[in-house]
């Protein structure tokens, strides 16, 4: 069985596994060889570990870059939060960390709640292709979303153009509120992004090898435990 799984996820004899840099929640940090570090890489080395095979890690800048690149044969392994657009290209596990997003409100705003943003007129930034964006992409019907390339830009934007709301990771959101005094984070969420591990959909051992890797992962406290390691305040160990 882990003879297939290895032909399936590391058919080059190492693992290739793919890494969205800009979760800053999942990648903290850079080792003194540049590799990535954090819960992400972390996973990814326990894999490679299981599987008997090294490990090197595809960067990519954006969550929209690492899924395009699904289809390319670029990587073996995909760490990034399933949605339902991405599913169609890449089979993912269950999720084993999940991460709130929500709204920030400039100040004075009469918006107090998250039920009352989507209303003609209301202007959201965002970053586009995110999974949190993804989901506001389906679920909008009447606000206008206001799409930027990155975080930074979401929020330059948000703040020159005086637009309404800025959507983001409720981390993220915490420290775009001390760069705009007075701003609120609305209570509660709407979406938890699920960050899961994904590989091509034809690597069908391969796929019950993650799923249950993932689930034992859970089940053991090892991903509690690297969210405690590398001090991640806003990620929870998805149910």
């Amino acid at each position: 069985m882990i003879e297939d799984v290895r032909r399936e996820l590391a058919p080059h004899g190492v693992l290739r596994a793919a890494i969205n840099l800009s979760n800053f929640l999942l990648v903290t940090g850079r080792s003194p060889s540049g590799d990535p570090e954090g819960v992400s890489p972390d996973i990814t080395r326990a894999i490679a570990e299981r599987l008997g095979v090294p490990v090197t890690y595809m960067t990519y800048a954006t969550p929209g870059e690492l899924a395009d690149a699904a289809m390319t044969g670029a990587w073996d392994i995909g760490l990034i939060g399933a949605e339902p657009a991405r599913a169609e290209k890449i089979a993912f596990s269950p999720a084993y960390t999940e991460i709130e997003a929500t709204y920030m409100v400039p100040p004075g705003s009469p918006l107090t709640a998250i039920e009352q943003v989507d209303q003609p007129g209301i202007r959201i930034a965002v970053t586009a292709r995110t999974a949190y964006g993804l989901w506001l992409d389906r679920n909008i019907t009447r606000a206008e979303l206001v799409r930027s390339a990155s975080l930074d830009s979401a929020f330059d934007q948000f703040a020159a153009d005086k637009l309404d709301v800025l959507a983001g990771l409720r981390p993220r959101l915490l420290s775009d509120a001390q760069r705009m005094p007075g701003a609120v984070i609305l209570d509660g969420h709407f979406t938890a992004v699920q960050q899961a591990i994904g590989t091509a959909h034809e690597n069908v051992a391969g796929a019950a090898f993650l799923r249950d890797f993932v689930g034992e992962a859970k089940a053991t406290g090892l991903v509690a435990s690297l969210i405690a390691r590398h001090r991640v305040a806003g990620l929870s160990v998805a149910p």
